[in-house]
C-alpha cells in the first residue's frame, strides 16, 4: 500500500487553483490529504464544501503574503506528516486596467513574487522524497519579455535573495516613477513573472543533483490562456480560452506522473514542452 500523500494548493477557492485541487481529489487515493487554501475564510469554507473528489480535502486559512503564516503552516506539516508531497503555488493578486499600475503593484507584487518565494523558502525543504513543487506562472516569464538593461538581475546564477532584492528594487521605481527609465516595463505583471520563474530557477539550481537522484520535481508551469476573473479584463477574445478544467489536466499530468524528466527540471513547462527561459 502506498503511504499517504500531502498535497496542498495556494490560492485554491477559485479558478485554476480550485481546479487543480478538485483534479488531485479526483486523481488521488482516498487515503491521500489535499490541502486547500486561501487568505479568505468564507471562501475557503465554500470552497472546500463544493469539492467531492476520492482523496480528502481540506480547507485551511493561508495568506501567503505573511512569510511567517507559511513558515508555521510548512513546520506543521512536517511536525504531523514528516513533509508533504505536492505543493503548488497558485495565489496571485488581482490587477485591473480600471486603476494605475502603480496603485494595484505593492498588493500584486507581495502576493505572486513575495509569495512564491515564501513558498518556494518553507516548502522546499520540507518536500519528501518524489515531491513536486510547482509554480503556476505563464510563457510572460521568460527573459526575452524583459528589457535587455534589466535582464542580468533574472538570469541564472542569481540567488532566491538577490531576486528578492531586485523585485523590491523594481517595486520601489514603480513609485518613484522611475522604472520606465531604467527598462521596466509598464505593465506589472510581466517582471512579475519572470520574477517567479528566475525564483523557481535559483532554488532548483540549489537542489538538482539530490532531488533527481530521488524522483522530485521543483518546476514553474504556464497553463495558457485561461477564462477566470483574472483574465477577463485583460482581453477580448476569448474564443481560444480553456475553462480552468481543461488547462490543469497537463499540470496535473506532469505532478503525477511516476517518472520525473530530467529536462524538465527547473524550468518553465506548457503543455508538457520546456519552453526556453
Amino acid at each position: 500500500m502506498r503511504p499517504q500523500r500531502i498535497a496542498l494548493v495556494t490560492g485554491a477557492n477559485q479558478g485554476i487553483g480550485f481546479a487543480l485541487v478538485e483534479g488531485l481529489a479526483a486523481r488521488l487515493e482516498a487515503t491521500d490529504l489535499v490541502l486547500l487554501t486561501g487568505r479568505n475564510p468564507e471562501r475557503v469554507a465554500a470552497a472546500s464544501e463544493r469539492l467531492n473528489g476520492t482523496a480528502q480535502v481540506e480547507g485551511r486559512v493561508l495568506d501567503v503574503t505573511d512569510a511567517k503564516a507559511v513558515a508555521d503552516l510548512a513546520a506543521e506539516l512536517q511536525a504531523q506528516y514528516g513533509g508533504v508531497d505536492i505543493v503548488i503555488s497558485n495565489a496571485i493578486g488581482p490587477l485591473s486596467p480600471d486603476r494605475t499600475q502603480a496603485e494595484q503593484a505593492d498588493q500584486f507584487i507581495a502576493v505572486a513574487n513575495g509569495g512564491t518565494a515564501a513558498v518556494l523558502r518553507s516548502f522546499a525543504p520540507v518536500l519528501r522524497p518524489a515531491g513536486r513543487l510547482i509554480v503556476v506562472a505563464s510563457s510572460l516569464g521568460t527573459l526575452d519579455n524583459l528589457d535587455a538593461k534589466v535582464q542580468p538581475l533574472f538570469e541564472d546564477g542569481r540567488t532566491l535573495d538577490q531576486i528578492e532584492q531586485a523585485v523590491e528594487d523594481w517595486r520601489q521605481s514603480i513609485h518613484a516613477g522611475t522604472h520606465a527609465d531604467q527598462g521596466w516595463p509598464d505593465w506589472i505583471n510581466i517582471p512579475s513573472k519572470v520574477a517567479q520563474v528566475a525564483a523557481v530557477r535559483a532554488v532548483a539550481a540549489t537542489r538538482r543533483t539530490e532531488d533527481l537522484a530521488n524522483g522530485t520535481l521543483i518546476a514553474s508551469v504556464c497553463p495558457g490562456l485561461v477564462d477566470t476573473r483574472a483574465s477577463r479584463p485583460w482581453f477580448d477574445d476569448f474564443s481560444q480560452a480553456r475553462s480552468p478544467d481543461e488547462a490543469v489536466q497537463p499540470i496535473l499530468d506532469l505532478i503525477l506522473t511516476d517518472h520525473v524528466d530530467p529536462s524538465t527540471y527547473g524550468e518553465l513547462i506548457r503543455d508538457g514542452k520546456v519552453l526556453p527561459y
